[in-house]
């Protein structure tokens, strides 16, 4: 069974920093692509970031350069650390995961797993 579990999110200033983690089981993490989504109210859910087996990363343009995802391939969780966060990084995040694959793709429908989401707030 197939179980991702998203955690670490929480209320943070602006201009703050938090650490997400997503822990994986019940599929072979080292062979799959991972990757953060992140959907705000009444808006589209959007990939953040994702990661592929070789560790070749991926951004979306309003998080580059503050953001950044990781996996530990030992303990098989992702990773994504949030720096200078904003206002606009506000929303329910959410891990996502499809293996094997050598690539990751951006859109919602191509992954296969998804984790239940852990909420970031953001305040001025």
């Amino acid at each position: 069974q197939v179980q991702l579990v998203d955690s670490g999110g929480g209320s943070v200033q602006a201009g703050g920093s938090l650490r997400l983690s997503c822990a994986a089981s019940g599929y072979t993490f080292t062979s799959a692509c991972m990757a953060w989504f992140r959907q705000a109210p009444g808006k589209e859910r959007e990939r953040v970031a994702s990661i592929t087996p070789a560790r070749y990363t991926a951004y979306a343009d309003s998080v580059k350069g503050r953001f950044t995802i990781s996996r530990d391939n030992v303990k098989n969780t992702l990773y994504l650390q949030m720096n200078s966060l904003k206002n606009e990084d506000a929303g329910m995040y959410y891990c996502a995961a499809r293996g094997p694959a050598g690539v990751c793709a951006k859109e919602v429908s191509w992954y296969q797993y998804w984790g239940q989401g852990t909420q970031v707030t953001v305040s001025s």
